[in-house]
């Protein structure tokens, strides 16, 4: 309710010069500004368990022993008890990666069984009659131990497994795989692994995967969730975050030059987000980096989308630990931006070109874009990125950096770095802002009066935080119709914009640390936000050329709180308008197409709408908030169309 009133009483304070005549005017034959074909996209970073737990489909938490505490997220039956039988070894000086694996030892005169349980990230969400895919890491000098997986219910039923025994390895690391079909379908199944007979055996790398991942790749993605993205048809994918990527501190920080081993080379490391928020501990919040940069690279190819990787740029957060790298030791993470590069689009015979081919994909995946940095500031950031800037357009001059205006969209730092940013020809300074619906409605215009020529800008993480709801901000219909308004001043400055993103993009509804983001998942389901719909009508409906439009010869941007803008989609020969009607009741406007000969057409009205400003989407009611679509037929030179209350239209009419 305070937010209704909230919002009730600005806009009472826009309609203060309300407009009598309601035609909005489009000049069809008189583009202003080409839309970027990367406009919309995505931005994804691992928080709210958004990688392990999440996208990346491993069920098993801890799968090599790496926690701060080893058995983290294990529990250990025997019966009778015996010290000893379970022990982890360390073998850091040979194997700096990976270093930690199991020994359990079933003497001849001790208890024939053990069992090992895992509770997955907040459960295993498992599907009857899905395969699932087992495997592990194991080391023995004799055989005589039998091994069964099973998958169990919450009340401890099995519900799948297999059985099977390992062969001797003489001590040699080898990997066993099985497979087994779910019986039953289960939000918090459990895996247990019980070892039977006598002897001693090592395991590592305890796995178990879905056998519906992402186009079917073993050890892959969760396919509802990149369904999801690909849906949107996203223009970029921003990666891999984020805070992640400065890390508290510089040890923590991202390094994707250790994330593109094989699986069980990939040296984990503590996410941010573990500690990050005293009210949302996360303990057991780790990166294995199984989804690095070449899953990154491959996903974004996957669903049509250019890859937008951010590097750290020698600064920790500063927020945190506000550690630097001293600028003449700067020089390798400078090579670690080349070395992307190369990694990403150089030959076969290169050094990191060949890596890529090894890893399957000998095709470059055309990078043309990189973040320096993620919300730094100050001289010592750019004193560092122009370093990076002077290596990289050395080697690559037409290449594209993105760079950072610190963490706020106005103010004294964001000032002095946006005009620092331009003196150097910068290609992209991104803002981001994390603000209530009410900025989002009063800032439409906020890139009207930016310089139309040289650096653009990055709108690279933005939400609307509404305010008074409790316990977490949440994707109500208020936060995302703001964003619907915000968006047609983006879209009338595309010639500004080149990029937005929202975020963050994944949240876990049993294991998330920030609030609001764009789709929540849980161990089985997938539900987009009203916020989702939103980024997603953009995205489907960009266009190629913004038009003016403009209501008695202003641009709409809330005049009777009403927002517009129109967008030519020339492959399509649609024109595209996109309208927000922000009252609580019905407005009437007319459309004066100037410049088209047709004065009859049959249009597509897609709208999302609804009358409560506190409506949500969940997992039992994915579609409360959803777009609606409709045919509408346009007659006569002004013809007539009606804005539902709180609602954000889409009109496409056919153009010639």
């Amino acid at each position: 309710m305070k937010q209704k009133i909230q919002l009730l009483f600005f806009l009472f304070l826009t309609q203060q010069g309300i407009a009598q005549d309601k035609t909005f005017v489009i000049r069809t034959g008189e583009p202003v500004a080409a839309v970027s074909p990367t406009m919309y996209g995505v931005f994804f970073e691992d928080i709210n368990m958004g990688a392990d737990g999440g996208l990346y489909a491993e069920l098993v938490k801890n799968r090599s022993f790496e926690f701060f505490k080893p058995l983290m997220g294990w529990k250990v039956e025997q019966n009778p008890y015996r010290e000893g039988a379970v022990l982890v070894l360390n073998r850091k000086e040979q194997h700096t990666a990976n270093p930690r694996f199991l020994r359990i030892t079933l003497p001849g005169d001790g208890p024939r069984s053990l069992s090992l349980i895992n509770e997955g990230f907040r459960g295993m969400g498992i599907k009857k009659d899905l395969r699932y895919d087992f495997s592990f890491m194991y080391a023995s000098a004799a055989a005589g131990l039998t091994v069964r997986a099973e998958l169990c219910n919450a009340k401890g039923q099995a519900i799948g497994s297999a059985v099977l025994i390992p062969p001797a390895t003489g001590g040699v690391w080898r990997k066993q795989e099985l497979q087994f079909t779910a019986t039953a379908t289960e939000e918090k199944a459990l895996l247990k692994i019980t070892l039977e007979g006598n002897g001693t055996i090592d395991l590592d790398m305890i796995s178990l995967f879905p056998g519906d991942t992402w186009r079917g790749r073993k050890g892959g993605l969760r396919a509802d969730m990149v369904q999801m993205l690909a849906d949107m048809k996203p223009g970029f994918i921003r990666f891999p975050g984020g805070c992640i990527v400065e890390g508290y501190d510089l040890s923590q920080r991202y390094q994707w030059k250790k994330t593109i081993e094989p699986v069980e080379e990939r040296q984990l490391l503590i996410n941010r987000w573990n500690f990050e928020f005293a009210h949302r501990p996360a303990p057991d919040y780790f990166q294995t980096f199984g989804l690095g940069f070449f899953e990154y690279f491959q996903l974004a190819e996957d669903i049509g989308a250019a890859p937008l990787p951010i590097l750290n740029c020698g600064m920790a957060c500063q927020f945190n630990a506000a550690e630097v790298v001293p600028l003449d030791q700067l020089d390798p993470y400078i090579q670690d931006a080349l070395d992307l590069i190369e990694f990403a689009n150089g030959p076969t015979t290169s050094k990191w070109g060949k890596i890529r081919a090894d890893m399957g994909h000998p095709q470059p995946f055309g990078l043309s874009m990189m973040g320096v940095g993620n919300e730094n500031w100050g001289p010592q950031y750019l004193e560092r990125l122009q370093l990076f800037q002077k290596a990289i357009k050395a080697k690559y001059p037409d290449f594209r950096i993105v760079a950072s205006s610190g963490t706020d969209p106005d103010g004294k730092r964001f000032e002095q770095l946006d005009t620092a940013l331009r003196a150097l020809h910068i290609d992209f300074i991104d803002e981001h802002y994390y603000r209530p619906p009410q900025w989002f409605f009063s800032n439409v215009n906020r890139y009207d009066h930016y310089p139309r020529t040289g650096t653009k800008v990055f709108a690279g993480e933005y939400a609307a935080h509404p305010e008074g709801v409790a316990p977490e901000k949440k994707n109500n219909w208020l936060a995302a119709l703001s964003i619907a308004a915000f968006l047609t001043g983006v879209e009338r400055n595309a010639a500004v914009v080149e990029m937005a993103s929202y975020a963050p993009l994944f949240a876990h509804t049993a294991g998330w640390q920030w609030s609001p983001d764009l789709i929540w998942v849980s161990n089985l389901k997938a539900a987009g936000t009203p916020d989702y719909y939103v980024q997603q009508l953009y995205a489907l409906n960009k266009g190629t050329k913004v038009l003016p439009l403009t209501l008695n010869d202003k641009v709409v941007a809330g005049q009777d709180s009403l927002y517009a803008s129109a967008v030519l989609d020339e492959p399509a020969k649609e024109l595209v308008i996109k309208m927000v009607n922000a009252l609580p009741r019905e407005q009437s406007i007319r459309l004066e197409l100037r410049g088209t000969k047709r004065r009859t057409a049959l249009a597509k009205l897609i709208r999302l709408q609804h009358t409560d400003l506190d409506a949500m989407n969940s997992m039992e009611a994915p579609r409360t908030v959803f777009p609606q679509e409709s045919g509408i037929r346009l007659s006569g030179k002004q013809p007539p169309v009606t804005l539902a209350p709180y609602s954000f239209t889409i009109l496409r009419i056919p153009y010639s």
